[in-house]
This record gives C-alpha cells, structure tokens and sequence, in this order.
C-alpha cells in the first residue's frame, strides 16, 4: 500500500526551503507547490551497503521465462566464442554491440527481471549517443525527462545556475533522467531483435568457473540442473559484488566513504522546471546536502544527507523519511512515497580490468559515488571500448594485444572518474573545520563572482572520456581544433544525406570510417580517387564519408556516404577545409587526423588502431 500523506494549507504556501511555489520560470527560484514524483533507486554503482523500503511501484517489473537448456541433453560441453555474466546494463549493451558487429554470445543471469527500483537515472550525452549506435536511444529519449539547466543553492539563496549543452546542433540532449528499469527494459526488446546473435538465459547462475590462458570454462546452476559451457572470452558484469571476481581471487580496492544517504522517491503532479537543484546546507536540512531530480511518471527523486551515525533501520521507515520531505516541500504539499534506500558509497576499482581471457565491466571493474553520474555512464563508455576490440580479435582482423588497451584506455577513464567523485564527495562532505570553511566560502564568493564557481563541487557530471596517451592514436595536427584530437570522441552536427536531414554521428560506429572534406577541385579529386578506391578495397573495415558537394570522380568510389554540412557545424567543430581528413574508429573516437590525407598514412594509421605495433608484445591478459 503506498503512502499518501495529506497536509492542510494554501496551494501557495511557502515551505521550508523559504522560497515560495509559483509556476515555473527561469527567474523562478523555489520549490513548487507539488512536484513531481522522483524515483529512485539505490546506486548499483556507489552504494556500498544499501537498506531499501519498498512501497507500491508506478512500474510493473516485467518477468522473463526461464529455459531449459539443451546443454542438459547432452554429455558434450558446448564451447562459445564469448559469454557475459550478467544482464544488466553492461551485459546488456555488451550483448548488443557485439551482436550488431557479428560475434554471437551467450548471456547469463541468475534473475528473471530488470533492477528493482530506479537506481541510476542519469543518461549522459554520450551514453546516449552509444545507445544511439546500438539502435536503443529512441525509446530511452521518448521515455526520459530531458534536462540540461541546473541550480545549486547555498542555505536559503541560489548562489548560481549553469546550462550543460549551450550550444544547439546535436541529436541528443545534455541528460535524460529515466529510472534504470526502463533502460534495461529498452535493452532486453533491443538484445531480443538480435536473438540470431544473443542467447539470452534468465535463471542460470554460474557457479564455478576455471580460467585458463587459452580458455574459460563455468559451471551454471539451473532448477533443472548444472550444465558446462566453455568460451574464447569471458565478459564478467555481474555487479558491484562481483561473486566472479571473488571466485577467482581478485579484488577492486578503493575507499569506502563513511556517510549515509537516504533516497527517497517521491511521487507529486506539478509545474516544476526540469532542472537539477542541489542544496548545501538548506534551513529544511542544516548542516547537510540535498539534490532533486525529476523522473518519468511524475517521480521526484530526493536524496538527503544524513551523516554516518544515522542508523540505516530507523531512517528508511515510512514514519522518519515523511517528517524530512514534508520540511523541504512545505506542509500543504501532498506526495506519495514510492521507494526509499538508505546508502553508503564506495570509489574503487581494480588493478586491471583483464585476468587471462576473463574481462571485468561495469560496477565489477570499478565503482564511484553517485555524484556526477559517473557509474552507468562510465560503464557505458568501458563496454563501448571493448565491444569492437573484442569482435575483430574474434574474426582474426586484430592481435589479442589489441585486448590490452581495453585495459590501458579505461583504467584511464576509471581513475578520472573516480577522481571527479572523490572531489565531490569531499566538497559535499567536508570532514575538518578547515575544508567546510573553504567550501563555505567558496559558496558564498560563487552567489557574486563567477571565478568561484568553478570551486564549487555538487558533482562534476559525466563527461566524455579522451583518450590522450593510447597506444592506439595515430597522426595530429596542431592546425584542426584541439578538443577533437585522436583519442577524443567525435561530435555530432545535422547534415544533409541525399538530400535530408540527418546526423554526422549516425554516419559513424560499428566499421572505421574516414571522413574526408572533399569539396577540392576536379583536377586534386581525379587525383585522389584511385588512391582512395585502393585503399578502400585493402581495408575492408574501412568506410568513407566525404563532405562535399563533391565531382564525379569521388561520389562513384564503393562504400562511400555523400553529405553536405547543413548547417556550418561540421566546418565550425572539426576545422576542415579542402583535403583535410578524420579517420574515426568504430566507437566513434577519433584516431587519427590530416590536414592532407593520403591513403598509405590512413592504412598504417588503421593497423596501428587494430594493435598491430603491439602484436609482437605478449598480451597480459592471456598470460595473468
């Protein structure tokens, strides 16, 4: 039965928070009279030791039917080129990237259902732009509550604002909240479009597994008995608890931060901006933080600091979270609580991602705290770097070393986000006289003098990772723009394609592509299409996008997209001009660039992607 509390006053009253309830507007800095519900779940990826309170739910969890499995009919154990542990989000996505590339996988998990409460609800740009590629942003876009506009506010006063995506021209919003049974609903309908390539397996637990250099082998549970199975490549995403990690007798070390948190997910009909708000020190929760997020159907999530000595049991009963909303939403405001989680967090990772064929993803590989919306975002990013390599190991295009860098590019995008993390949550939780001065203070400069800003730390949200220092990047030019250097994920801008709207991003992923400017006369296109046309039949992962208008001789070569820059953006963010190139990898990073191309540099700078300079090198995570 879910709990409606009622309160009495004007529909205008003003609560506690000491701002009053208005129709929204950007001026509008206050609470609204009823705002709508937030759900939300515990954070997969930063709860450490979470206590939930579970109420009646706008969402039905869907029940997926278990299988017999044919292995139990026969003695013979079935060997697999890849196997995920786990059915979440990053096996999931895992599932997808490499079934849309061609590798067939068997993916496991010991439930028969998607996460039970909202847990992460913050969709970054560019998960949604790898989501996008996967064929599965569409329902998550239709579904999720754009947002990109957010307030912080330091004890009664909004001390500034900020705008996540100034700019227009791109597919896809800043962020999307949506709550994660939604997204992992959208996955499983996605995985199920590509059951020829996914065999998905609700209620099989695996319960040993014996990893060797050349191959894994597991043991899997069901309710009608053990089966074997053994695999080329082990894909691990069973949590944050890994019970594979543990088996094999690794560990994730990291810092377990000693404060509590307490989600409430709040259900309210009411004109709200769709904005992120975060409180230090508000007069309806001294001495502690609060955030608010908006949700799909009508759910608000609230989350409340409560200090370490707050006790997990007491503070999630219906009776102790009712008195901590009502004080921040005012007394007349009516609201339904949803779900409720008491939270501790964790920033850890482990040493490295890859033990012999066995690969660690998601919440496995590395945890962060819930601030910046680092968790399923980071993890989004880890599957997009791994998917492709993994898939050209398997069909012989690519040296096992090239396994490696999965470990080399993303232990670098670990540690920058638990970073990111580690900050916040020293920012938001100051632990000595000291650090709360500075943060004070630094709150008070940020109301008046927009340098201070930058002090202030409520969570630096996700941002695409950059591969700086991969072995994979090849040639730069310090003449192009420098936030699009190799290593660094491509941008989106509208073009023209065949004459329609479209996106540059949707024209990228899944196969290298080299996007070339090809507006050059026709003499230096003669020139270069034979080259082009050679080294496409050489490299056949290779795909060209050719800006144009273009002569003759480049719109007939083979496997080659026309489009025109819609809008000027695509000259404004890659600095091109005539004969200038990218060479885009097939997760959308670039990695390599040329003010003038030719095809004997982008073939050796494709090679160098794919880890053929390292082939020599005994890969670690064979020999481990």
């Amino acid at each position: 039965m879910s709990i409606r509390i009622r309160a009495s006053g004007p529909p205008n009253a003003i609560p506690r928070c000491g701002i009053r309830c208005r129709k929204s507007s950007r001026a509008n800095k206050s609470l609204p009279s009823a705002i709508p519900r937030t759900v939300n779940g515990r954070h997969c990826s930063a709860a450490g030791d979470p206590w939930e309170q579970r109420m009646p739910t706008t969402y039905n969890n869907p029940v997926y039917p278990y299988r017999r499995p044919d292995e139990l009919n026969s003695d013979e154990v079935r060997h697999c080129p890849v196997i995920i542990v786990g059915a979440g989000p990053s096996g999931l996505t895992a599932a997808i990237d490499l079934a849309l590339q061609g590798i067939d996988s068997v993916l496991l998990d010991d439930n028969n259902t998607v996460s039970v409460g909202s847990r992460a609800i913050c969709f970054a740009k560019r998960t949604l732009e790898i989501m996008d590629r996967l064929g599965a942003a569409q329902p998550m876009l239709d579904k999720g509550v754009t947002w990109q506009h957010g307030r912080v506010f330091f004890q009664e006063r909004e001390v500034y604002d900020f705008n996540l995506l100034p700019e227009e021209g791109h597919r896809v919003p800043a962020f999307i909240n949506l709550q994660q049974y939604y997204f992992e609903e959208y996955l499983v309908d996605r995985a199920e479009d590509l059951k020829e390539h996914i065999d998905l397996r609700w209620r099989h637990k695996v319960t040993e597994i014996d990893a060797q250099a050349d191959h894994t082998a597991i043991t899997i549970a069901t309710q009608d008995g053990d089966y074997r199975l053994t695999c080329d490549y082990l894909l691990v995403a069973d949590g944050a608890n890994s019970k594979i990690r543990d088996m094999l007798g690794l560990e994730s070390k990291g810092q377990i931060f000693q404060d509590r948190f307490l989600i409430a997910d709040v259900i309210m009909k009411a004109d709200f901006p769709t904005e992120r708000w975060f409180w230090f020190d508000p007069p309806f929760h001294p001495n502690q933080s609060v955030l608010l997020h908006k949700q799909p159907d009508n759910v608000w999530r609230i989350d409340f600091q409560l200090g370490w000595d707050a006790d997990p049991e007491e503070e999630k009963k219906e009776e102790n979270i009712r008195p901590r909303v009502q004080a921040m939403l005012g007394q007349d405001v009516e609201f339904e609580l949803e779900w409720a989680s008491v939270y501790t967090f964790r920033c850890r990772k482990m040493d490295d991602f890859a033990y012999r064929r066995v690969f660690f993803m998601g919440d496995a590989a590395h945890q962060v705290s819930p601030f910046g919306a680092r968790g399923a975002n980071g993890a989004a990013q880890s599957i997009d770097n791994l998917a492709w390599k993994l898939a050209r190991v398997v069909k012989g295009e690519a040296p096992a070393a090239l396994l490696e860098t999965y470990n080399t590019e993303r232990q670098h995008g670990a540690t920058e986000n638990i970073l990111n993390s580690t900050r916040a949550t020293d920012f938001i939780t100051p632990k000595s006289r000291v650090s709360r001065l500075f943060r004070d203070t630094a709150l008070e400069l940020a109301e008046h003098y927009p340098f201070a800003r930058s002090l202030v730390n409520s969570g630096r949200l996700s941002m695409p990772c950059r591969y700086d220092n991969s072995p994979l990047n090849g040639p730069d030019s310090s003449r192009m723009p420098a936030d699009l250097r190799p290593g660094s994920p491509a941008k989106d801008a509208p073009v023209r394609l065949c004459g329609e709207s479209a996106w540059l991003l949707n024209q990228l992923g899944n196969r290298f592509v080299l996007m070339l400017d090809g507006r050059l006369s026709t003499s230096q296109a003669e020139a270069l299409a034979p080259e082009l046309e050679s080294l496409l039949q050489t490299q056949p992962d290779l795909d060209l996008l050719i800006l144009g208008p273009v002569s003759r001789a480049l719109s007939r070569l083979p496997r080659t997209t026309l489009i025109e820059d819609a809008d000027g953006l695509v000259d404004q963010r890659y600095g091109l001009m005539p004969g200038s190139a990218y060479l885009i990898r097939p997760d959308q990073h670039v990695t390599a660039r040329w003010v003038e191309c030719d095809a004997l540099s982008v073939a050796e700078a494709i090679d160098r992607a794919l880890g053929k300079q390292l082939s020599m090198q005994e890969p670690r995570h064979v020999t481990a």
